[in-house]
C-alpha cells in the first residue's frame, strides 16, 4: 500500500470520494428546504403574471395557488373535457382559451367567489391560458353552457376577470377505445393548443386556471386548497446517503485492488518456492 504506484492510486479514490461527497452534500442542501412558503400562502390572490410565465414548468409549491387575469374569451375555442369528478360525482368540464389583455387586472375576490381588478402586467405578445370554466353534470349541460359562452364572446372587446387555483398540466392521453378521436379526458393545455384557433405567434401558459367562479350556467370547480407539504424532501436524502456510500466504496475499492494485487505476489512466492524444494537432486555420472 505505500508503494508508489498504490500511493497514486489513493490520491485518485480521494478525489473520487470528495466528488461523491459533494454530490451528497448537494442532495442534502436540496432535501430541507429552508424558506418553505408560510402556511396558507396559497389562498392569498396573486397576479398570474407574478407567480407563472408563459411557457415554463409550475414550481411545486406554487401548484394550487390562488392568482387571478383578465383577458377575453376566444371563440370557438370552448372545449370539453370528460371523465372530471366534482365531489366524486363524474361530469364534464368546459374549457375555454383566455387571451390575456395588455393591462391585466388583478382580480380580489368577494365573498361569493367574484373578482374586481386592480392594474398588472403582461408582455404584448398574445398571450393565453387554458381555463376550466365549470362543472357540467352532463353533455347536453356542457353545450348549453357553450353556445351561452360563444355568444358572450363575440364581442373581443368585453373584458373578464377570472380567479381560481392554478394547477399544472394533467398530460394528455389518447381518448378511450371506440371513442371519438377528439375525446379529451385530461386537462391539458398541451392538448387544448392543437385544436385552439389564431394560434400563430402565441405565448402559452403550461399550467392552467381552474376558475373558483362558474361561466356560461356551469357547477363551480371543487377545487379545496391543497395540503400543505413537509420541508423535507426524503427522495433527495435518499439521493444523498447513496453519494455517501459511493464515496466509502472508492475506498474500498482501492484497498480491494492493493490487497489482491499483494495476494497475487505472495502466491506468486509460494509457487516459486515450492517449486525450487521440489527440484530432483543431481546424480553423478
Amino acid at each position: 500500500m505505500v508503494r508508489p504506484q498504490w500511493i497514486g492510486m489513493l490520491l485518485l479514490c480521494l478525489v473520487v470520494a470528495g466528488v461523491f461527497a459533494w454530490l451528497g452534500q448537494w442532495q442534502l442542501g436540496r432535501a430541507i428546504d429552508t424558506d418553505p412558503p408560510p402556511p396558507g400562502a396559497t389562498e392569498q390572490v396573486r397576479s398570474l403574471d407574478e407567480v407563472a410565465q408563459p411557457g415554463e414548468y409550475l414550481p411545486e409549491p406554487l401548484v394550487g395557488q390562488r392568482v387571478g387575469t383578465a383577458g377575453s374569451w376566444v371563440p370557438g375555442d370552448f372545449l370539453i373535457v370528460e371523465s372530471r369528478f366534482n365531489d366524486g360525482v363524474e361530469g364534464y368540464w368546459v374549457t375555454g382559451q383566455l387571451r390575456l389583455s395588455a393591462a391585466v387586472p388583478t382580480p380580489t375576490p368577494d365573498a361569493a367567489g367574484a373578482s374586481s381588478g386592480a392594474s398588472g402586467r403582461v408582455g404584448p405578445q398574445p398571450t393565453s391560458i387554458a381555463v376550466a370554466l365549470g362543472w357540467a353534470s352532463t353533455e347536453d349541460e356542457a353545450l348549453a353552457a357553450i353556445e351561452r359562452l360563444e355568444a358572450e364572446a363575440s364581442d373581443p372587446r368585453v373584458l373578464v376577470t377570472v380567479s381560481g387555483r392554478l394547477i399544472s398540466d394533467e398530460g394528455p392521453l389518447p381518448p378511450p377505445s371506440g371513442a371519438d378521436p377528439q375525446t379529451m379526458t385530461r386537462m391539458s393545455p398541451a392538448a387544448l393548443l392543437g385544436r385552439w384557433h389564431d394560434v400563430d405567434g402565441l405565448d402559452v401558459y403550461r399550467p392552467y386556471l381552474a376558475s373558483s367562479a362558474p361561466f356560461g350556467g356551469l357547477t363551480a370547480i371543487a377545487s379545496p386548497a391543497p395540503d400543505e407539504s413537509s420541508n423535507v424532501n426524503w427522495l433527495n436524502i435518499f439521493y444523498a446517503a447513496e453519494w455517501a456510500v459511493f464515496a466509502g466504496f472508492a475506498f474500498y475499492l482501492w484497498y480491494r485492488l492493493a490487497r489482491d494485487a499483494w495476494e497475487k505476489e505472495v502466491e506468486d512466492l509460494e509457487d516459486a518456492a515450492a517449486e525450487g524444494d521440489g527440484e530432483p537432486e543431481p546424480t553423478a555420472s
